[in-house]
């Protein structure tokens, strides 16, 4: 039988990630000593990776299949299939940023204000070939955590860290002074395991259900009866995926109407639409979007 490799991330992104498999379908059990989880499918085996080193055990073939930030893919330099965005943490699905920051005091204001100063950073390839790109010199040296209390210490004279909103950065007493890119989770693909047939018909299962799984988790389902005096009016103020689905009621003048939202709509919407004459408002989760 045939199987395919899966690198699950370890650390900040395992947790969702094993998450977004289970409501895909695919269920990986993990025991806090073991770094080969178990799957409910035959044909896949799993291990544990940490995202700063799996696309090179993808590119290296160990892999067939991973997932990791696109930062860690430009800062290996690795050379993988990219099969797909997947935009997912636990508190929101906004991009994280890599951002320049010194400390509130500081004179350094723009990018040529660093000319040979230094930067600390996890990043080192990527810092290292942007300020080369901007034509600053500058010295990267790696951190091995902790980053943010370096410059503070004044051990460096700025650094290059992740971040989402920043407030984490301003609580530090850390100013930001430059964006150099934004990155997000990939699910990222062997270039060799791409070319075989029965791995890339896999892979690409895996995408679409991972990605139909995402989508879903901002929306849910609406289900109403409506007159058919007032479907008119209704539809005036319904968002839709698709058309709505519209069917008669048995022996009746009343039809019900189902249709896919956003979710942050339907506080809003549920009123307007019993105020247009919808009745027996049904909302329900959604598990997968495609």
């Amino acid at each position: 039988m045939q199987q395919l490799r899966l690198g699950v991330p370890k650390g900040s992104l395992q947790d969702a990630t094993i998450s977004l498999f289970q409501k895909s379908g695919w269920r990986i059990s993990l025991s806090s000593r073991n770094y080969f989880p178990e799957i409910n499918d035959a044909t896949m085996t799993c291990s544990i990776c940490r995202a700063q080193e799996m696309s090179r055990y993808v590119e290296s073939g160990t892999f067939d299949v991973g997932l990791t930030g696109k930062d860690w893919i430009l800062e290996n330099g690795s050379q993988v299939k990219v099969v797909a965005d997947l935009v997912y943490s636990k508190v929101s699905q906004r991009p994280t940023r890599w951002v320049l920051a010194v400390p509130m005091d500081s004179e350094i204001k723009e990018l040529a204000d660093l000319e040979g100063k230094k930067i600390s950073t996890e990043l080192t390839n990527f810092t290292r070939s942007y300020f080369k790109e901007q034509d600053v010199n500058v010295t990267v040296e790696f951190s091995w955590g902790a980053t943010e209390a370096k410059v503070i210490d004044g051990l460096c004279d700025a650094i290059v860290e992740v971040t989402e909103t920043g407030s984490t950065m301003r609580a530090n007493g850390l100013r930001i002074v430059h964006e150099l890119m934004q990155s997000n989770t990939q699910l990222i693909a062997n270039l060799d395991s791409w070319k075989d047939p029965w791995k890339r018909e896999k892979i690409e299962q895996i995408s679409l259900l991972l990605q139909g799984a995402l989508k879903a988790e901002n929306m849910v389902g609406l289900k109403m009866n409506v007159p058919e005096d007032k479907v008119g009016d209704v539809m005036e103020i319904l968002p839709s995926l698709n058309a709505p689905t519209v069917s008669h009621l048995y022996q009746s003048e009343w039809l019900a109407i189902e249709v896919v939202v956003d979710k942050d709509q339907v506080r809003e919407l549920i009123p307007a639409l019993m105020k247009r004459g919808a009745e027996g408002i049904i909302e329900y989760p959604l598990y997968k979007v495609i």
